[in-house]
């Protein structure tokens, strides 16, 4: 996607986005075929609902419609959440993911699974699990240390109204 688009399409779907209380994520166009997809990843605090995405869509593609922003070509639209894998690039994201368990690439190349327990602007607390029964260690990590991050799938953790009940 040319950044022309790319910032004309930011430009056209923040609003619409940001009238909901969500974030506009990210906008991707790429070829299946004939078409071009257009897919718009949205978030917020709260996560999104299906049912959000589904107007969120409506509205989209009613405002693209009235405008040239996708060219003449056909089209699909798919709307969504980053999804259980997301990757961790804003200081935003961190935040939403406290208390989740992370796998983190450091600029030195060393891989790092931990858990998010704070974020301040520096950086994040961390707490990294125990190997062969020893305890968890308390760990910080700067951003300017972080060279990709991403929220790691947990099938067997307790849910936080769990393990209170």
């Amino acid at each position: 996607m040319s950044t022309t688009q790319s910032d004309r399409l930011r430009e056209l779907l923040e609003p619409l986005v940001s009238a909901r209380q969500l974030d506009l994520e990210e906008i991707e166009v790429s070829r299946a075929g004939r078409r071009q997809v257009l897919r718009v990843i949205v978030d917020s605090e709260d996560g999104v609902e299906l049912d959000t995405c589904a107007e969120l869509s409506r509205t989209i593609s009613v405002t693209l419609d009235e405008t040239d922003a996708m060219g003449e070509g056909e089209y699909v639209l798919e709307v969504s959440s980053p999804g259980a894998e997301r990757p961790l690039t804003e200081h935003r994201h961190y935040v939403r993911a406290v208390g989740r368990l992370a796998g983190l690439t450091l600029s030195d190349g060393s891989e790092l699974v931990a858990r998010i327990l704070g974020v301040d602007d520096e950086g994040l607390d961390l707490e990294v699990p125990g190997v062969k029964g020893r305890k968890p260690t308390a760990r910080r990590v700067a951003f300017d240390e972080i060279a990709k991050a991403r929220v790691e799938i947990e099938f067997n953790r307790k849910d936080k109204k769990e393990e209170e009940a």
